[in-house]
């Protein structure tokens, strides 16, 4: 079978299962991101708990090519060759961020009231293993491409864009 990217919904009826779930799925294989979203029995919303594979690894990574690359110039080049280069990779991951928390938001109005879900951006090769873990934690799954995903979280987006601030 080869590697399918899914956005993975596993929704409980009990947020302690949901954070054992969570902290499970930090060791799936092809894992990319994961988040916890509870809603509270008043209908407050949050994110308690939020893993990402490779953070930080963009913003280093830039800053060492960078650095690399203003050795040509000296020390003075080296440091400021590390800094736009370390801008630059944060830049990278703050985009990647921005998006991840339009999908959460989106995704909150299909949290009841009591209850939460687990989100899992992943790279898959054989569904059994998020499968035996939803199954484990009591869960039930809901597997979204990945792809299909950020396009619903592109048009909310522009929709949000489009629509005036109250007041105006």
């Amino acid at each position: 079978m080869s590697d399918r990217h899914h956005v993975l919904l596993i929704g409980f009826t009990d947020a302690a299962a949901c954070r054992l779930a969570y902290e499970d799925a930090k060791h799936l294989p092809g894992l990319r991101q994961a988040a916890v979203l509870e809603r509270s029995a008043d209908g407050i919303i949050d994110v308690p708990e939020s893993h990402t594979r490779g953070a930080g690894v963009p913003t280093v990574g830039g800053g060492m090519v960078g650095g690399l690359v203003g050795l040509l110039a000296g020390p003075i080049g080296a440091l400021l060759g590390f800094a736009a280069g370390a801008a630059i990779g944060n830049a990278a991951e703050q985009n990647w961020e921005r998006d991840g928390g339009a999908g959460l938001i989106l995704l909150s109005a299909q949290v009841q009231d009591g209850t939460a879900m687990l989100v899992v951006d992943i790279t898959e090769s054989d569904p059994g293993p998020a499968d035996q873990l939803a199954a484990d934690h009591g869960g039930h799954l809901e597997r979204r491409a990945a792809e299909d995903f950020a396009e619903e979280v592109r048009k909310a987006r522009e929709a949000a864009e489009q629509t005036p601030p109250e007041g105006e």
